[in-house]
């Protein structure tokens, strides 16, 4: 049976949880609808997502129609889990985006929209909400096509807006408008409009469905999630117009993990997208960087729930145990076809220094931030030595309050935060080369040279060889690689380094006696050791550059409140983009610090009488001007020879 993965995503409160409660109840997985008001809702299951009415993580949830199974995963709508929705973009076959009838367009409809066309993800448009008071068609039609993109398809019509009557009517095939739109990318088409000729409803629903599923097109079904109107036209829609996957079950596996959580027992659970091949209980794969582990557990999404079963095909998502030290973002065995283009996670550009309210729970509190950073390594846990302070990255402020109640929840710990500082980055400004050979003042059995230079901003940091293939075992070319990448964890001002390229240069060992390793052959440790030295060496020569987050802010504000708020823009840094003036409303987009968001969040409702609404992205990096900040070390401070070989003289 062919699987549609579908996602669900909206600005928050635009109600796409309760979208999916009722799409669960018209195809009769479940009987009664869940409320998000009383946190019965079938995929917020946290118990801090039904105490709040918002959802944190993703969740999937399984129903099938007619003769495909659409695995349905609802994502968070609040800009402080965006994270939570990139990951899930990359497994999605298509997305239903979820817009408010009555406050249309807003500032989070448009980020989710523009990375949805940036990956070309298939979407359907769905209008929810047309039973309350206020809500809107044709002028909201108008505002879609302005703010979203002029692509669009409506699907219908409505009738009593505004009403608990209110109803969505499906145009029949050849709706005027229709052909005109499609044929900007269909020749025939263009030509029988241009010729004033007719188009079969067949020929119109597969240009229309070909066009939607290479995301050129996007149609438009209103309805309410409450009443049920316009759902079932938009179950067709998914089924019809969206394209489901297959994938050759023959295949080399190929897949994606997108979450991990812990099970009852504890042992760790990846939500697995499989692209090609067949897994089976008790295989053996491939994940991250040269790890592996074997299969102890299946269970694939059917009707609702996870139901345990002996293998995944292609196009599926199971949860899969057995994978130790699995993360989110590895890829299980190949890489899938668009690896590349659907991986790149906006990184947290915040953080915080966490404490125990009673001293004596440290060593709890550490364990604790360990176990959620493996479920979300983008919160990136720093311990600054032993009996340091444990800092965590974040997004947002609402996202440490979620990290409050989860740990004083789940594991009985009540914390404090430090004031929230921003996450900088270094980046090369030139090449540097160190190199050290055995012997001499070099007290490892190994020898290193690497080469660092600047790369192309975004690209990371990647490994080069510039040794002759067979020189070194490949045990201690990946110790090297392995150690360079965590070694550029702290650069010369104690953030990260990134955008560069490192590149074994040099190289001498030890190699083993006929009959076997001795004491005095080289480990893959002593590589391990001597590399950040050799690093850290080359680094110092390039010089790097301290460079700050950057975040493109949208903000909605009452027209009136516009000369109010453009100078306190400017106050904090921020560089005005676009302004777009439209009626008693305005939008604002700017580029503004990311040290500086929470601020200007906190000064907008007196700014705006408690309407304006602000929504940020991380955009980019800049070269940070006047001093540079820097960060306290947690490493063996590779920089200081002398500290460093005594630091690893003791832990010998």
């Amino acid at each position: 049976m062919p699987s549609l993965n579908l996602g669900i995503l909206a600005h928050v409160d635009a109600g796409k949880t309760s979208l999916t409660e009722r799409l669960l109840h018209a195809a009769g997985v479940i009987d009664d609808l869940g409320s998000v008001d009383e946190g019965s809702t079938q995929t917020d299951t946290l118990a801090l997502e039904r105490e709040r009415g918002i959802t944190i993580k993703s969740a999937v949830v399984s129903f099938a129609v007619g003769g495909t199974t659409v695995n349905l995963i609802d994502t968070p709508g609040h800009p402080d889990f965006i994270a939570e929705v990139e990951r899930v973009l990359g497994v999605l076959d298509g997305a239903v985006l979820v817009v408010s009838a009555v406050e249309g367009v807003q500032a989070q409809t448009r980020v989710l929209m523009r990375v949805l066309r940036r990956l070309r993800i298939p979407t359907l448009l769905f209008v929810n909400k047309i039973d309350r008071g206020g809500a809107r068609y044709g002028s909201l039609l108008d505002e879609l096509r302005s703010r979203l993109t002029p692509a669009l398809a409506p699907m219908g019509t409505v009738s009593g807006l505004g009403g608990k009557d209110a109803a969505f009517h499906p145009y029949p095939h050849g709706v005027a408008g229709l052909v005109e739109l499609l044929a900007e990318q269909d020749d025939d088409l263009l030509g029988a409009y241009l010729d004033d000729r007719p188009v079969p409803g067949p020929r119109l629903r597969d240009a229309l469905a070909g066009q939607t599923g290479r995301a050129l097109v996007h149609p438009v079904y209103f309805g309410s999630a409450m009443t049920g109107a316009g759902v079932d036209e938009l179950i067709g829609g998914i089924t019809g117009l969206l394209p489901a996957t297959g994938g050759d079950p023959a295949a080399p596996v190929s897949g994606t993990v997108f979450k991990v959580e812990r099970g009852g027992a504890g042992d760790l659970v990846a939500y697995l997208r499989l692209y090609a091949g067949t897994v089976r209980l008790r295989d053996r794969l491939a994940f991250g960087e040269g790890r592996t582990g074997k299969v102890t557990g299946i269970s694939v999404f059917d009707r609702g729930g996870a139901e345990r079963a002996p293998s995944v095909d292609a196009g599926r998502i199971a949860k899969v145990t057995g994978l130790a030290e699995v993360r989110i973002g590895d890829t299980v065995g190949a890489p899938p076809p668009h690896a590349a283009d659907r991986g790149q996670f906006a990184p947290p550009t915040l953080e915080t220094v966490v404490l125990p309210r009673r001293p004596g729970e440290r060593g709890a509190l550490h364990a604790a931030l360990a176990q959620l950073a493996e479920q979300d390594p983008l919160i990136g846990l720093r311990h600054d030595g032993p009996g340091g302070d444990l800092a965590v990255s974040l997004y947002g402020e609402v996202q440490k309050e979620v990290i409050e109640a989860t740990l004083a929840r789940d594991y009985g710990i009540e914390v404090a935060f430090e004031q929230t500082t921003t996450v900088y980055i270094e980046r090369p400004v030139g090449i540097g080369a160190a190199a050290e050979p055995m012997g001499g003042a070099n007290p490892f059995r190994a020898g290193v040279g690497l080469r660092l230079e600047p790369a192309a901003p975004g690209t990371g940091v990647r490994f080069g060889l510039g040794i002759e293939p067979g020189s070194l075992p490949a045990a201690f070319i990946r110790a090297v690689e392995e150690t360079a990448r965590r070694t550029l964890r702290q650069g010369l001002h104690g953030w990260q380094v990134t955008d560069c390229v490192v590149t074994l240069t040099y190289s001498s060992y030890t190699p083993p006696p006929p009959y076997g390793w001795s004491r005095w052959s080289s480990s893959a440790g002593d590589f391990r050791d001597l590399t950040p030295l050799v690093l850290m060496a080359a680094l110092r020569q390039a010089g790097t550059g301290v460079h700050e987050p950057v975040h493109r802010v949208h903000l909605e504000v009452p027209a009136d409140a516009l000369a109010a708020v453009v100078p306190v823009v400017g106050r904090l840094g921020g560089v005005t983009q676009a302004t777009t003036v439209g009626g008693a409303a305005c939008e604002l987009e700017a580029d503004l610090p990311a040290v500086r968001v929470h601020e200007l969040r906190r000064e907008l409702p007196s700014l705006t009488q408690g309407e304006g609404v602000l929504v940020s992205v991380f955009d980019h990096y800049r070269p940070v001007r006047g001093a540079a900040p820097g960060r306290a070390r947690t490493d063996f401070n590779p920089l200081d020879r002398k500290e460093y070989l005594l630091h690893v003289s003791r832990r010998a």
